[in-house]
């Protein structure tokens, strides 16, 4: 399967080109120890958007849309901080905050795209910034390692909008109170997952819902439905806990996936949200990529209906 923002699981789901993991029950060798981060227009032809309803500007202030990432190491580094900004600005909300996700998205991905812009972008971001835009460019280039693009989109999936943004963060919330593991953990597997349930549909090994189960695994875990945002949450929480979180992460997200770049590239941005919880602001505002042979393929709400 591959990931929303390029997850190939073998071991556990089997589809996302973008982002859909299948939770599974694994005999495989627990992993390692993995230490976390320290945290303190003209559209680009390698980017373009699947046929479906067209989706309206995220702001009435004239900017592109799809947002734009820049070539020029300069320019780039500046559209990455304007966003790592604007997403810690409590004033920026809506469709601003919106657009602002998304662009600091496809700086990241701009940068696993062409590793030789990475150093020179993050030597001029500022100190204040500088480890959690290494911790998503590393997280953003381990996931995109993973995937072996592919000449189709998927023909079985359909795009939505997430629920709220609250909604969300309160279900992660409830479900740390109820088993212990960090909030920011079930954040950052929702977003490498389904990008926070945008993707419905089931992957080619049968993993369904925003925190992709295959229902063997669902049936042990779950409760409610498992299509369901919050009863997902839980029954990963619940999932992860039975395999060792929150005291040993590493091996809990590894049984969730079989891939040591996986675990570092959930674990990335857990700490980074749980460094700074404003930072889920802009990864709720990530969208649906799929990496084929021709480029990264945005695709939209409404693809799929």
């Amino acid at each position: 399967m591959r990931t929303s923002d390029f997850v190939r699981r073998p071991a556990i789901s089997a589809a996302l080109a973008l982002l859909v993991g299948a939770c599974t029950v694994s005999a495989g060798r627990p992993a390692e120890t993995v230490a976390p981060p320290t945290i303190s227009a003209e559209p680009s032809p390698s980017v373009v958007a699947a046929t479906a309803t067209p989706s309206p500007a995220p702001t009435a202030t004239p900017r592109a849309y799809p947002p734009v990432a820049a070539s020029d190491p300069a320019a780039l580094a500046l559209q990455m901080v304007s966003a790592e900004r604007a997403i810690r600005d409590p004033h920026v909300t809506g469709a601003d905050l919106a657009w602002f996700g998304h662009l600091q998205q496809l700086t990241y991905r701009k940068l696993a795209a062409t590793p030789e812009l990475r150093d020179p972008v993050l030597a001029a971001v500022p100190a204040d910034l500088k480890a959690a835009a290494t911790a998503n460019a590393d997280a953003t280039a381990d996931l995109r390692a993973t995937v072996v693009p592919g000449p189709d989109l998927p023909t079985t999936w359909r795009i939505v909008d997430p629920a709220p943004l609250d909604d969300l963060a309160r279900y992660y919330r409830e479900a740390e109170t109820e088993f212990g593991v960090p909030w920011s953990y079930l954040a950052a597997i929702h977003l490498v997952e389904t990008r926070m349930g945008r993707i419905r549909g089931t992957s080619t090994a049968g993993a369904q819902g925003p925190m992709q189960f295959i229902p063997a695994t669902w049936a042990r875990y779950g409760e409610g439905d498992i299509n369901s945002d919050r009863d997902s949450i839980r029954a990963a929480a619940r999932y992860l806990r039975a395999n060792g979180a929150p005291g040993n992460m590493a091996n809990a997200l590894f049984r969730y996936n079989q891939s040591q770049r996986y675990v570092r590239a959930v674990t990335a941005y857990a700490e980074v949200m749980r460094a700074d919880p404003d930072a889920y602001r802009g990864y709720y505002g990530w969208q649906v990529y799929y990496l084929t042979t021709h480029g990264d393929i945005l695709l939209p709400v409404g693809y799929g209906r």
